[in-house]
């Protein structure tokens, strides 16, 4: 879509970023930095991190070339750590930065260039200025030349753009600067109006059986229902007045990043809705989920936010505790908003619980760290998983979303008068109660005080800083939902979570599951088996079902592993299926579950 110019009425930006193409096959961008009026030995940084996403990346290992001039002469760096950088300069002359960053992650979170594409956030390739962040940025896009069709999608306000929209963005601080994502190249774009204001979605990757009406009409009615859900009929209250959907389709890929009126979005090629298709496939309500998710954010972490981010620090951690709320609460919605924009039905809808649900079932770590313990270690733990973290830690997301099934439903048993108290309510009291701005526990307690004249504390510290089972079965029994215990698929019977591609790899080995007991560990490979006695005979395993096929009626079998090169024969002893089980949820009460869900 072309960009108009629109008059600025902001102040002279003092801090200047031009984004060049340097090296489309190198995957090199160049950054002229001009600083109108730099400090005596004016101090510059690089983000270590983006926020939404909870973890340290070291954005400054991909800066390379850093070289400083004033007054036509070379001016002297010294770095002072990891991503800091003081140059000698005076604070009589416009200060010129200019540097190279490498850019192949083709993630939402930093940077990519190919011959195709550009994709970059702030945080990966625009240095702080010190002392000077909430001054006006200016973000001059120069078009390529290795092509002319390349466009620019971003949430920025356009000061002086081309049609294709390369030009001048101007950014009130630097933290609009880095809430703002920018996509470059030949993308699919289209447009919709939700409660009035204009939503661009556009789609780089896409195939020519993308049928991107029907991904715009689908985004109109998950927009719609949100705005719907913060404002009521109070649409001029919406807190942006253009709002950006970036989406790259890839061949493997999920994710995504919000900001304040935009969000990045992966998704893999094949979930795309299809000229030819006549039903929505899992992947694509997979998709329709999380930009419900990415765009509740908007609202849910992007205004109203833990007090702990009132003000980002970008050169270090931010730790709260409120992540179970704020990335939980969302989880809880996303899906919640697809039945009520009627995307899915009620079975779809419970469904979509029901996995949720045995995602924490069958997580040990949810009997070892609180919810809220979880959001302050996502830092260290979340985002830098490995073999063992399904039996150390909890995801804030999944059972957050928990936590906020639990509220809900407890909320619309409770009753104020005859009125319903729903979870609804609680979100946009909170809305008001902080001004859409930094929230901390206390205010959900105080909102839930004031909504149903009683305190929630005891339920809140049980399931969000407690590790006891949540009260689900009971909750979801009262709004007509029906829980079957179901026998659970072979490897989590035995407390594995294996890969198949290059024989049986053992990857995780859950706590207290047979396995665990037998003495696998991740990174075992399991080949094979020995069955019986005396006459026993041996099997080569490919695949975890073999276990069945070959072990038939015994409850015990020698299993032969490969350790390090070493051949190691295990004993496993073989749970009966009934021993560990899986829920499945179905509609027992259709009439409480219509209230629930409306």
């Amino acid at each position: 879509m072309s960009r108009r110019a629109q008059p600025s009425t902001q102040p002279l930006p003092t801090v200047h970023y031009r984004i060049e193409v340097a090296d489309v096959h190198a995957h090199l961008y160049g950054v002229t930095l001009t600083i109108a009026q730099p400090s005596a030995n004016q101090r510059v940084s690089l983000p270590v991190w983006i926020a939404g996403s909870y973890m340290v990346r070291e954005f400054s290992k991909q800066l390379m070339g850093l070289q400083a001039h004033q007054s036509g002469q070379k001016v002297d760096i010294t770095q002072l750590d990891k991503c800091t950088w003081d140059i000698a300069s005076q604070s009589d002359a416009p200060l010129v930065l200019r540097y190279q960053v490498h850019a192949h992650d083709d993630s939402v979170r930093t940077a990519w260039l190919d011959a195709q594409r550009g994709f970059f956030n702030a945080t990966s390739l625009c240095l702080q200025v010190q002392n000077q962040t909430q001054s006006a940025h200016q973000l001059e896009l120069v078009a390529p030349e290795h092509t002319r069709a390349w466009r620019v999608a971003t949430g920025l306000t356009a000061v002086k753009t081309n049609p294709k929209g390369f030009g001048i963005y101007s950014a009130a601080n630097y933290d609009e600067l880095a809430d703002c994502p920018v996509e470059m190249g030949d993308f699919w774009s289209g447009e919709f109006k939700a409660s009035g204001v204009t939503h661009q979605f556009v789609v780089a990757g896409a195939t020519p059986a993308f049928d991107g009406e029907h991904l715009l009409r689908d985004a109109q009615k998950i927009c719609e229902t949100a705005i719907g859900f913060w404002h009521g009929k109070q649409r001029s209250k919406i807190p942006f007045k253009r709002y950006v959907f970036m989406l790259n389709a890839v061949a493997e890929g999920y994710g995504g990043l919000e900001h304040r009126n935009s969000t990045a979005l992966i998704c893999q090629r094949a979930d795309l809705p299809r000229t030819s298709q006549s039903k929505n496939s899992d992947g694509y309500i997979t998709l329709l989920g999380l930009i419900s998710h990415e765009y509740f954010h908007t609202w849910n972490v992007k205004r109203l936010r833990p007090a702990e981010f009132t003000q980002y620090d970008y050169q270090r951690e931010n730790y709260t505790e409120l992540l179970w709320f704020f990335e939980g609460f969302t989880s809880y919605y996303d899906d919640l908003l697809l039945r009520r924009a009627g995307l899915i039905d009620d079975s779809q809808y419970l469904r979509l619980i029901n996995k949720t649900i045995n995602q924490v079932l069958q997580t040990p770590g949810r009997q070892v760290q609180s919810v809220a313990r979880s959001s302050f270690d996502a830092w260290i733990k979340y985002y830098r998983q490995d073999a063992n973290t399904a039996n150390l830690t909890v995801s804030y997301y999944t059972k957050g979303a928990l936590v906020a099934l639990c509220l809900d439903l407890s909320l619309r048993l409770h009753g104020v008068r005859s009125h319903t108290v729903t979870l609804d309510d609680v979100m946009r009291g909170l809305w008001q109660r902080c001004k859409a701005g930094p929230m901390q526990e206390a205010d959900v307690l105080a909102v839930l005080q004031e909504l149903t004249g009683r305190s929630w504390a005891r339920e809140l510290k049980a399931w969000v800083h407690g590790t006891r089972e949540l009260p689900l079965a009971s909750l979801l029994a009262a709004h007509g939902v029906a829980v079957h215990q179901d026998p659970a698929q072979l490897a989590q019977r035995l407390g594995l979570r294996v890969g198949e591609e290059n024989g049986l790899q053992i990857q995780q080995v859950l706590h207290g599951g047979a396995a665990h007991h037998a003495g696998f560990a991740p990174g075992d490979e399991w080949l094979g088996l020995e069955v019986g006695g005396k006459s026993a005979s041996s099997w080569r395993m490919k695949k975890i079902d073999d276990l069945t096929l070959y072990a038939g009626t015994a409850k015990k079998v020698t299993t032969l592993i490969s350790r390090d090169r070493r051949l190691l024969r295990l004993n496993l002893n073989l749970p009966a299926a009934s021993e560990v089980s899986t829920w499945r949820l179905g509609i027992d009460a259709p009439a409480k579950l219509k209230a629930w869900l409306g």
